[in-house]
Parts: C-alpha cells; structure tokens; sequence
C-alpha cells in the first residue's frame, strides 16, 4: 500500500508542505484536510480587499482543490474538520460539515498546520451584529456586504497591531472615518515607543483618531443597527462598525486531546525538523512554538514566511531526505500603514530589557545583554536626485562586539530594503563593522554612496572605536549638563529645550571659550548629524562633549503625551 501523508489545515504551512512532499515523492498519498471553505488562500490580502485594492475577489485564492489535484496529484477536501487523533491506532476522526457525517483515515504521516485564530475581546456584546474579525475569505465577504449595505460612514478598529493597522487603512482609503482603539500606549506592539510615535503622528495627520492605552468595556447594539462601544476612560463611541483585531491565538486544540506536547506560550513544541514529540507527526506554521536566533528563546510568531519555510522544511523530514533544521526565526515583518512604511527585524529594545529583567532574576551573575542603540534619519536615495525623502532607522547591537540585535525602520520608500539588508546580516552573525563594509547597488534614484546600512554602520563603529560619545534624552541630568542647541537661530526660535542654549555649529568654534569645561555638555539638532560635527570638535579641544542621539526630533517622541 502507498504511504500516507494527512495534513490538517490547507493554507500557508499545509499547502507548502504538501506540494513539497509531492515534488519529491511521486508515490505517496497526499491529502488536504480543511475545514473552511477556501484552501491556499492569500489571508495577508485580506485588508487589501476590503479597501478594494485588490479588485478581483478571485486573487485572493492562491490555488484550487481542482489545481492540486491536476497539477500535484494532491486530493483537498474542504469543509472537512479533523476532530481527534489516535496515535497508538494512526488514524484521524474527520467530520464532513455538509453531510454532518464522520468518519477515520489512517496516516502513516500526519501533518499538523492548523494556523492560528483570531481573538475577540471577552466584553459583553461582542457578538452583536456589526461586529467582525478578519481572518479568511468569508471574514471580507461579510464585511464587504456589511459596508455596502449599511453605507458605512464610521469604523471603529480594536486593536493596533498588522492587521488593526492594514484595516484602519483600508477602511480610511474608502473614505470612512476610522478610529482606533488600542489596550496599549501604542500601535504595533514590535517597535519600541518612541519609533512608534511616527506612527502615531501619520495617521493623525491622516485624519485618524487614536485611543491608546484604552480598552473596550461593553458593545450595546444601538438604533439602525449603530453599535455603541463604552470605554475604560468612561467616554462612549457610536459607530457603525466595528473591526476586532485583537491577536490570534494557536489552534491546539487537536493537540491538547492527543496529548502532545506544548511549548511556555501555548503553541505545538517541535525539534530542528518540526516533529512533534510524536515520531509519526509533524507541525508547522501559526500553530507552533520556534526558537528565537537572537534570544535563544521559544515564542510564538505568527508570519507566512516562517510558515511556508517550515512546512517545506516538514516535507523534507516526512520523506527523510536529511534536511538541515529550522534555523529559527528572528521576526522579520513590515507593515504598510497609510502611506507608511514601517519595518523591523531581530530584537526590540524592549525585548532585550525583558530578556535582562528575566535574567537577573533566573541566575546569579549578571550576563544581561550590553547594547547600544542609535537613530538616523538618511535619505532613501541621493538627495539630489528628485523624490528622495527621509527614511528613520534605528540600529540595536551589542558591546563591545558590535553584534547586530534588531533593527527598526520607518519612512515613506526604500524602509523595506534597508531592513532586509540587515535582517540578513543578523541572520548571518553580522556587526556593525559589516554594516559599514558592506557593498550596495548605488545609482542616484535607488540610493547614495554611502547607503543608510553603510552610515549606521559607521555611526555605530564610532561609537565603539570612543569617536562619537553620545547620551540618550532619558539619561540627560538637567541640573549637571550644559545643554546646547547647534540648529540655526530660526529653528531655536521656532522650538527647543528649554534648558537650551543656542549656539549654531557654524559659530561653535567662536564660542569655545565660553564653554564650561568642568561640565558634561550635551548637543543636539534636529536628528542628531550636525550635533555630531559639534561633538567631534569639542571633544578635540578638551570637552566632555556628547552627541543626544535622534536630536529634537526624538525628543518629540519620547515625550509624547
């Protein structure tokens, strides 16, 4: 009898796995259990759809039952639910929802790539008309309906993380007034604070309403089908939809009943090969736990790159061809929101204070991790080619070494470039000495000489080489350092410091012997590059001179209100 593979679940992992086992296996069996309605579907189109972006409904379904099985020899049955596993017996219990029948098949390979849910908040009403999540075909085609039918003028977004933002967007670009509710102090929880502020601000410009550090109370269904929503600050908003975009959690379900074991946060545990702790069976995708390459610690990241890599990867162990193992992950993820680009890979400064809180409470020396972070606001190409525009980049590497932790980016064009560029560096062991090596493609309408990638490399080597003392804006004492303001009078006059003292870096050469030299003194500008000039020339004539990396302009953002 021909060996069997089963797969449950039929979007990213699933189907990358099943079409990977056929490719090197022409005599296995292969079937598809999904229990929707859709199978290889693209579910990170969705928002887009709705916005109407993508204008054809049928582009979002990636492949077909009838194309896998032409194609690939592959059967998919849709709308057929796995509802318990037998390891001892290897067999599935499957529930066809049309006929509302069951029956079992038998494995000899069982694949488990169910994904992830979408959560709602547990608030009373949450299951009022007008209210929805975003997570497969169906999810749009009500929202879709909903919008058209009840000429929706007003939505309220729970939820300011990918898809909360993707929606907002949409939503906003079809001319309906969006306004965002989000739990914490700010929107995409990846990035740290004061990177996320930039966000904050566009969308403000773009006529959003934000409600950070917020969460919903209680929907009540109000006239024409109009959904009040009562805040946790006390106000209440009226609108005429609502989107739920509150996380996803792993479907384990399955997992749980046949005894499998799970990882710290919920999800499947799998070694390097994505086998469970179950020899016969496998599991890929939203619904495992994977090893962070930086941290060294099991987290749960839902992404379809990841996905799709381990799904092929669980292919390659199923037929035993010797497959190197998963390498990890280090969270590589971008977002369009509203025009804007924003961008991260590896660790966040928040993730590697955790990981020190953590660790200095597990053991009893102090191995926390020693780091430095910088931000640069480089153009996205030449500057004196037309269209360049400025892009924010923040570098995260470790001391002495210069290793490369994570990286954040946001801009308007060429984010998505400057974050791959580094996400590969970090995957390859990469410093910052790299960084600043490291040979581009440079033509003026794709990027400069000396690329973003190339000058924060080199800021961060000077820092490291003693060339570039800086000081952060939180770590600045007032009362014991000289502040001084390098930008020109017009833009002192217009904002700054109030501490300040304006003293423009073309006169501070003049200026040097009105210096304090029994002080720390601290300068700034607007993004912290004629700063440094000051700083460099200072520290020369005898100052304890530092640069306030990020200058005004992050000033503004780690002191939002």
């Amino acid at each position: 009898m021909k060996k069997r593979l089963l797969i449950i679940g039929g979007v990213a992992a699933g189907a990358s796995c099943a079409v990977r086992a056929r490719r090197l296996s022409e005599d296995m069996e292969i079937i598809i259990f999904e229990r929707g309605e859709y199978v290889s579907f693209a579910n990170c189109g969705l928002p887009y759809y709705v916005g109407k972006k993508i204008k054809e409904r049928r582009k979002l379904l990636v492949a077909t039952p009838s194309y896998f099985n032409k194609r690939f020899k592959i059967e998919v049955r849709l709308e057929h639910e796995v509802i318990a596993i037998d390891r001892n017996k290897k067999i599935i219990s499957v529930k066809d929802q049309k006929s509302n029948q069951e029956y079992t098949e038998y494995y000899d390979a069982l694949l488990l790539a169910p994904g992830a849910k979408a959560m709602k908040p547990p608030v009373g009403g949450i299951e009022n008309e007008g209210i929805f999540i975003v997570k497969t075909i169906p999810d749009t085609d009500i929202i879709m309906e909903w919008i058209e039918t009840h000429t929706v003028k007003h939505a309220l977004v729970i939820g300011g993380g990918f898809i909360g933002c993707e929606m907002a967007e949409n939503l906003h670009s079809r001319g309906i007034k969006v306004r965002i509710i989000e739990m914490l102090d700010q929107l995409m929880p990846q990035f740290d604070p004061e990177m996320a502020f930039f966000i904050h601000s566009h969308l403000r410009q773009q006529g959003m309403i934000l409600s950070l550090g917020t969460r919903v109370m209680e929907f009540i269904q109000g006239e024409n089908k109009r959904i009040r929503v009562k805040l946790s600050t006390g106000g209440e908003v009226t609108t005429d939809m609502v989107i739920c975009a509150t996380g996803v959690k792993p479907e384990t379900e399955l997992a749980k009943m046949a005894g499998l074991q799970l990882g710290p946060h919920g999800g499947i545990q799998v070694n390097g090969y994505m086998q469970t702790d179950d020899p016969n069976i496998w599991a890929a995708g939203d619904v495992v736990e994977s090893i962070n390459i930086i941290s060294g610690q099991r987290v749960l990241l839902p992404l379809a790159g990841p996905a799709n890599r381990q799904g092929r990867l669980a292919a390659d162990s199923i037929i035993r061809i010797n497959p190197a193992p998963f390498r990890g992950i280090q969270g590589t993820s971008i977002c369009g929101i509203a025009g804007l680009t924003a961008a991260s890979t590896g660790l966040s400064e928040k993730n590697i204070k955790l990981l020190n809180l953590n660790q200095k409470k597990e053991a009893e020396a102090d191995n926390s991790i020693q780091y430095e972070k910088i931000y640069l606001q480089p153009y996205n190409h030449a500057g004196y080619y037309p269209g360049a525009v400025p892009l924010l980049l923040k570098l995260i590497f470790s001391k002495p070494d210069g290793k490369i932790l994570g990286a954040q980016s946001i801009g308007t064009e060429g984010v998505d470039k400057r974050i791959d560029i580094i996400s590969m560096a970090i995957q390859k062991n990469g410093t910052v000495y790299d960084l600043e090596q490291t040979e581009l493609c440079y033509a003026p309408q794709y990027g400069s000489a000396k690329d973003p990638v190339n000058l924060a490399g080199m800021i961060a080597v000077n820092i490291l080489q003693g060339l570039h003392p800086v000081i952060h804006w939180k770590d600045i004492d007032k009362n014991n350092v000289f502040i001084i303001d390098v930008r020109t009078e017009r833009e002192f006059a217009i904002e700054h410091i109030p501490s300040a003292v304006n003293i423009p870096l073309h006169s501070i050469r003049d200026k040097i012997g009105s210096l304090p030299k029994n002080k720390e003194i601290a300068l700034y500008c607007q993004s912290g590059q004629r700063s440094y000039y000051a700083v460099r020339i200072l520290c020369q004539n005898g100052f304890n001179a530092k640069n306030v990396i990020g200058g005004y302009d992050l000033f503004q953002a780690v002191n939002e209100k």
